[in-house]
């Protein structure tokens, strides 16, 4: 059992980290310094359901995450 959760803990940390280098960052760069706007309307509103999946994956990640390190710190 406990080799079964410390195989799925350690799938869910991963893909935690791709889903968080997935995602976009909010702010434009340099560009942001400079008042440049990087990004359009359309390119903002068809990356925005990619970017909303991105962020559940993560969530639901790191629920996994927290929920399985809390059982491996009970069981052991």
């Amino acid at each position: 059992m406990y080799t079964v959760i410390s195989i799925v803990l350690i799938l869910s940390a991963l893909f935690m980290i791709v889903t968080v280098l997935l995602q976009s960052s909010e702010e434009g760069g340099i560009s942001a310094l400079t008042g440049q706007s990087a990004n359009s309307y359309f390119s903002k509103s068809k990356a925005k359901t990619f970017e909303a999946k991105l962020a559940l994956g993560t969530k639901i990640a790191a629920a996994v995450f927290v929920v399985l390190s809390l059982v491996m710190l009970i069981i052991k």
